[in-house]
């Protein structure tokens, strides 16, 4: 008698374990292949370096210098009010649908955030991460492309997961990486594209319905 009235206790123990683990614990779903995509080439007559990386934060756009006269144009998100920063880094990683680990201070805002969250398509960090410097900055992908080229995040630079896809394969881990709160008005002026569309066609898929609460948690 003694043995069968341990046994649901027993059982509960084993699966309280579990499921407080699979609540901190998040799968980022698949990991399909993302092809490549350049943007479109601006005139950007600078005296930056070629191979330079260069946020324009007020225009929300990202450069990546090809020479004196010409950069690539990204339209980007960037850190909301009381999250936007400024300085140099470089790019000290590059990984490919990263796992994201939400810092200790993002989760005291939001409780319901796991401590872990594997790479894929439903994972915040999208398909590709550049890490800048040992900061918890980084120019990342995101497959939540509707607020792109606007100010959401919470630091970090997100683009379209094509997007990033093809900055990495041009910035490589080194590569000089300058955050301005905004381009001097004359370089500005160079600039052709800042009105790029944000939205790139990609091949509809279905939304779990489950998965709606995660992405509404997950726009921080």
């Amino acid at each position: 008698m003694f043995r069968v009235l341990l046994t649901p206790l027993v059982i509960a123990l084993a699966i309280a374990p579990a499921a407080a683990k699979d609540k901190d614990k998040w799968s980022g779903g698949a990991r399909p292949k993302i092809a490549a995509k350049a943007p479109p080439v601006t005139t950007f007559k600078s005296k930056y370096a070629k191979g330079t990386v260069i946020l324009d934060t007020k225009r929300r756009r990202l450069l990546y210098v090809l020479s004196k006269t010409k950069a690539y144009i990204y339209p980007v998100s960037v850190g909301r009010q009381g999250f936007q920063w400024s300085g140099t880094q470089r790019i000290s990683a590059v990984k490919n649908w990263p796992t994201w680990r939400p810092p200790a201070e993002m989760r005291l805002r939001k409780p319901k955030l796991p401590i872990v969250m594997s790479g894929g398509v439903n994972n915040p960090l999208g398909a590709k991460a550049l890490y800048l410097g040992s900061t918890l900055y980084r120019i990342h992908g995101t497959s939540n492309t509707a607020g792109l080229g606007s100010a959401n995040s919470s630091g970090c630079i997100r683009m379209h997961n094509a997007h990033v896809t093809h900055l990495s394969r041009i910035a490589r881990v080194g590569t000089k990486v300058v955050v301005l709160k905004a381009l001097p008005k004359k370089l500005a002026k160079t600039l052709t594209g800042t009105s790029l569309p944000q939205k790139i066609a990609y091949a509809k898929k279905k939304k779990k319905k489950n998965l709606a609460w995660r992405r509404s948690i997950l726009s921080n």
